[in-house]
């Protein structure tokens, strides 16, 4: 009888256990949409105190305000576009038939110095993104907290893409404009349509090239490429945040 009640012990802490784990690998949406939903964290009984609407969003800011400053401290660097394929700046398509002829004469320093003068100015641009990302995450309402939780994977990034896109632009633009012009974008340019472009002929349209708002649109593309990442590591691994209140919002996954 001992040794059956034992067993009996033993299976039900057993399920109990692999209910916990089940729990945690469930990650940071479920334990903030059942606060959505029904005011407290899931699973009721002895885990955190529930959870206040304002603790709710508030858990989620953070979050959100820690993943884009690693973006931002990420990428506004040297060598933080330059230096992942990820997000590095290509040759513009209509500069690629004149980087293929600057090759093919050997002078492939020309195009790199280029592609390395454009990165370097998104470098220089990223950190204007810290306080723009900041309003739009100090902004954010209940419904926009619910509509992440429930969205997809990058639900996060696109509310960051649909409140501040534009204004990323407008601001970013100036200071390419700027960056473009102390690293020699401009120089390298025309070094390498010298070099390259004489055995094109006619066949590359290089006159329609905005290259500052090309380097613009890379550099924002860039950030929200990091910003998505970022919110990917957030999902799957909330618990290595570890502020006082994202331990409470995350806690009854412990």
């Amino acid at each position: 009888m001992v040794m059956k009640r034992r067993r009996m012990a033993m299976t039900v802490l057993s399920a109990a256990t692999l209910a916990i784990a089940m729990g945690a690998v469930a990650g940071w949406q479920d334990t903030l949409r059942g606060v959505l939903q029904g005011g407290g964290t899931p699973g009721g009984g002895g885990g955190t105190a529930a959870l206040t609407q304002g603790e709710m969003t508030g858990g989620l800011k953070e979050a959100l305000a820690q993943g884009v400053e690693w973006s931002v401290n990420a990428l506004g660097r040297e060598d933080g576009f330059l230096g992942d394929e990820r997000v590095r700046i290509p040759m513009p398509k209509p500069l690629r038939m004149v980087e293929q002829g600057a090759r093919a004469l050997g002078q492939d320093r020309y195009a790199d110095e280029f592609i390395t003068t454009m990165n370097r100015a998104a470098e220089q641009a990223v950190p204007e993104a810290a306080s723009i990302l900041a309003d739009a995450i100090r902004a954010m309402t209940v419904q926009d907290a619910a509509g992440i939780l429930n969205g997809p994977d990058d639900a996060a990034t696109r509310y960051f893409r649909r409140t501040s896109g534009e204004t990323l632009e407008q601001r970013f633009l100036p200071i390419v404009q700027e960056a473009t012009s102390r690293t020699g974008v401009t120089v390298a340019y025309k070094n390498l349509v010298g070099r390259g472009g004489g055995m094109m002929g006619g066949l590359v349209d290089t006159g329609s090239l905005d290259l500052d708002r090309y380097v613009t649109e890379k550099a924002i593309d860039g950030l929200f490429t990091y910003i998505a990442l970022e919110e990917k590591r957030i999902r799957e691994n909330p618990l290595a945040r570890g502020s006082d209140l994202l331990k409470k919002v995350f806690g009854s996954l412990n």
